[in-house]
C-alpha cells in the first residue's frame, strides 16, 4: 500500500531545506537544500529561487501536503500589486535599534508593550523595522501597503505560482514575533501598526494552527507554516521542564508554556507556539558563528577548535569572552562588539582561548535559562539542537555552563521536520498531532562541582564591568 507523503520547508537565514516524510510516522524519505545569499538585507526573490532549486528533480513528487517554517521577524514590504518594494530586512539587521527604543518610550515603557503583545520591541522585531522604514526611507514606506514575514511570503509565492493563491496568510506563532499581533488577545493591534508606520497596513490573515492556506495547481495542500523556532518545537515534542537550546546562526532558548510570559525586562519574548499555546523565548544574535570565528582566529578548523577547548581546564584559567561579535539582541546591546577579559601571560594559550569562546557562547545562552525560570517557566533539562550541537566541546561543556542536564537529539533538520509534521496534521483534518517519534537522545548529566556556577558568575561580572 503506497504511503502518504508530506513535505516540510525550512527557509532559514542561510539556506532553503526540504524534507519529505511519511505522514504517519515522520520517517524521512528524501531531503534537499539550496543556499541563500549572505547578508542582513536580502531580496525575497532569492528565497523563491532557492526553494525552486531545492524542490526540483521530482523532490515533491507524490507529496500530498507541505508547510513552510521560516526565519522570524523579517520585514517583507509589498505594494498595492503585491510587488516587492525593497529588499527584506532580516531579524539580524540591527539598524532598527533606535526605532525600537523610540517605540518603547512612545507607548509608555516596556510594561505597556507586554500588556498588549507580551514582547518588548528590540531591533529584531518587525514593528521596529517598520518604524525604521517610515523614518529613513519615506518613499519606500509610502509605496508599502502590505507587510508580510518571510514564511508568509514563501507560502504565498508557492500558491501564487499556480492558481491556488487566495489571500496572504500567516500563523499565530510567527505573527507573535512582529510586535503588533498579540498572543494574549489573538488579534492584531492596529494602534501599534499606526504607531510604527504612521498609517494602516494590510496584514496577512492569521490562520488556526490546523487550517489550510490553500492548494497548489498540482493538488498539494499548503498548511499555514510557522516561524522556525515554533516549527522546531513541533518536531521535538517538548515535555514539561524541557527547554530547547538551539545553536544556529542565532542562539535561542525556549520552552512550551500554557500562558503568556509577561516579562517587562524584554529578555523573554512571549511568543505563541504553532499549536495554540505559548513559546516564551530568549534569543541571542551570536551562537554557532562564534565558534567558526574562533577557529579562524586560531588558524584551525572546528574539529581543531574542539581539541583545543577540551585540552583546557574549566574556566579557561580566568579567560572570559563576551561573544557579541555581531552586536547583541539579549542583552540589548546592538552596537556592542566582542570583548576578551581576564587575559594574563600565564593563561594566554590557544587552548584557553578556544575554551573561553565555547564557554562564552554557552554562558550567553545560560542567561536564557535563568530568564525563563524568572518568568515562571520550569527548566529541568536542555535539549541541544542546531549546527553547533555537533561540536564535541559544546556537548562536553554545555551541562556545566548551562547548569542543567543536557539531552542531544539525533542530528536532524528540526525546523523542516516540524513544518512537515504540521502539514501532516492539517492533511489529517486536525485533532491530535501525528505521533511522530523524535528518535534517540544522547544524555549528558550535570557534572558535580561548582565550576559551572563560577564560570557563569565570572561571565556576568565581566559583562557588568564592560556594559554596566
Amino acid at each position: 500500500m503506497p504511503r502518504t507523503l508530506v513535505a516540510g520547508v525550512d527557509s532559514s537565514t542561510q539556506s532553503c531545506k526540504i524534507v519529505v516524510c511519511d505522514a504517519d510516522t515522520g520517517e524521512v524519505v528524501r531531503e534537499s537544500r539550496a543556499a541563500h545569499p549572505d547578508g542582513t538585507e536580502v531580496s525575497a526573490d532569492h528565497w523563491w529561487t532557492a526553494y525552486a532549486e531545492a524542490a526540483s528533480d521530482g523532490m515533491l513528487e507524490g507529496v500530498s501536503a507541505l508547510a513552510v517554517g521560516g526565519q522570524q521577524h523579517g520585514m517583507v514590504t509589498l505594494d498595492g500589486d503585491d510587488k516587492l518594494v525593497r529588499d527584506a530586512l532580516l531579524w539580524n539587521d540591527v539598524r532598527s535599534a533606535e526605532a525600537a527604543a523610540d517605540l518603547v518610550r512612545e507607548l509608555g515603557g516596556p510594561q505597556a508593550w507586554v500588556d498588549r503583545v507580551d514582547v518588548v520591541p528590540l531591533a529584531a522585531f518587525t514593528v521596529a523595522k517598520v518604524r525604521w522604514l517610515a523614518e529613513h526611507e519615506p518613499e519606500h514606506a509610502a509605496r508599502t501597503e502590505r507587510v508580510v514575514l518571510p514564511h508568509d511570503w514563501l507560502t504565498g509565492r508557492i500558491l501564487q505560482s499556480g492558481n491556488g493563491f487566495e489571500r496572504w496568510t500567516t500563523d499565530r506563532g510567527d505573527a507573535s514575533g512582529t510586535g503588533y499581533w498579540s498572543p494574549v488577545t489573538g488579534t492584531y493591534q492596529d494602534e501599534l501598526v499606526r504607531l510604527a508606520a504612521g498609517k494602516a497596513l494590510q496584514l496577512p490573515e492569521v490562520l488556526a494552527p490546523d487550517a489550510a492556506a490553500g492548494r497548489t495547481d498540482s493538488g498539494i495542500l499548503v498548511a499555514p507554516g510557522t516561524g522556525d523556532n515554533m516549527a522546531a518545537a513541533l518536531s521535538l515534542g517538548l515535555e514539561a521542564g524541557d527547554a530547547v537550546v538551539s545553536l544556529g546562526t542565532s542562539g535561542t532558548v525556549y520552552a512550551a508554556h500554557e500562558r503568556p510570559s509577561g516579562d517587562p525586562t524584554g529578555a523573554v519574548a512571549g511568543f505563541a507556539d504553532a499549536t495554540g499555546g505559548h513559546l516564551p523565548l530568549m534569543c541571542t544574535l551570536n551562537a554557532a558563528r562564534v565558534l567558526s570565528a574562533a577557529a579562524a582566529m586560531l588558524g584551525t578548523d572546528l574539529a581543531g577548535l574542539d581539541r583545543l577547548a577540551l585540552a583546557a581546564s574549566p574556566g579557561a584559567q580566568g579567560l572570559v569572552l563576551l561573544p557579541y561579535l555581531d552586536g547583541e539582541r539579549t542583552p540589548n546591546l546592538p552596537e556592542a562588539t566582542g570583548s576578551l577579559g581576564g587575559l594574563t601571560r600565564s593563561n594566554a594559550t590557544p587552548e584557553n582561548l578556544a575554551r573561553a569562546c565555547v564557554e562564552g557562547m554557552l554562558a550567553n545562552l545560560a542567561a536564557g535559562i535563568t530568564d525563563l525560570r524568572a518568568a515562571g517557566v520550569p527548566v529541568e533539562r536542555a535539549l541541544l539542537i542546531g549546527g553547533a550541537a555537533a561540536s564535541a566541546a559544546v556537548r562536553a561543556i554545555a551541562p556545566m555552563v548551562l547548569g542543567v542536564p543536557v539531552s542531544v537529539p539525533d542530528s536532524a533538520e528540526y525546523v523542516a521536520l516540524g513544518a512537515a509534521r504540521q502539514a501532516a496534521w492539517v492533511l489529517s483534518g486536525g485533532g491530535d498531532l501525528p505521533p511522530w517519534s523524535v528518535g534517540t537522545h544522547t544524555t549528558i548529566e550535570l557534572p558535580d562541582g561548582i565550576e559551572g556556577a563560577q564560570i557563569r558568575d565570572r561571565y556576568d561580572a565581566f559583562r557588568h564591568t564592560v556594559h554596566g
